[in-house]
């Protein structure tokens, strides 16, 4: 990878995690440029608007859930398992979600508020996620069902991070999980 590249995924990861932490309206140029000890003109090189850095942002995060699905795809063969494996990302996450909530749901949330041109772009994420758990519904057999399946495994996901967050009640986090694997071991 060439300096510039190096440069540029750098400014990404941390207007990520800022952005995830902070929120995008609360997250300034100077504060990812102070969080890199870069100066403020060579960021402008990289990104000339903060929503260029979002639309980069929104794509990185975008790769890696497409990333994890693939995998997730190749190390398991059955449906449930796989389902499985999408609860298993949420109990890995168990920290940063009872601190900052899920980084999907808080982007397009704050997005939605803003009424943000990104957050099509944005909900595209929450978009690879149904598409992908409705085909495992669809292969465990539940054809006609298979959408409202995958909707209620994301909404349900989204409000345990929630109240997760809120609360910072990771008893109700662990509680809630258990109910997801016990609903999905019974499908």
């Amino acid at each position: 990878m060439q300096k510039g590249e190096v440069i540029r995924k750098k400014i990404i990861d941390t207007a990520d995690a800022l952005f995830y932490q902070q929120g995008f309206a609360h997250t300034s140029f100077t504060d990812i440029s102070d969080a890199l000890g870069m100066s403020k003109g060579n960021f402008y090189y990289y990104f000339k608007t903060k929503d260029d850095i979002l639309n980069a942002v929104i794509k990185k995060r975008s790769e890696a859930i497409r990333l994890d699905l693939e995998q997730w795809d190749k190390l398991e063969s059955e449906p449930r398992k796989r389902l499985k494996k999408y609860v298993a990302m949420l109990t890995a996450s168990q920290d940063v979600i009872a601190k900052y909530g899920c980084p999907v749901g808080s982007i397009c949330s704050e997005l939605s508020k803003l009424h943000h041109e990104n957050l099509n772009n944005a909900s595209e994420m929450f978009e690879v996620y149904r598409q992908w758990l409705e085909e495992q519904f669809r292969q465990l057999g539940y054809k006609k069902e298979a959408r409202i399946l995958s909707l209620r495994l994301l909404s349900r996901g989204q409000g345990i991070a929630l109240i997760t967050s809120t609360y910072n009640d990771k008893v109700f986090f662990q509680h809630e999980i258990a109910e997801i694997m016990a609903w999905i071991e019974n499908l």
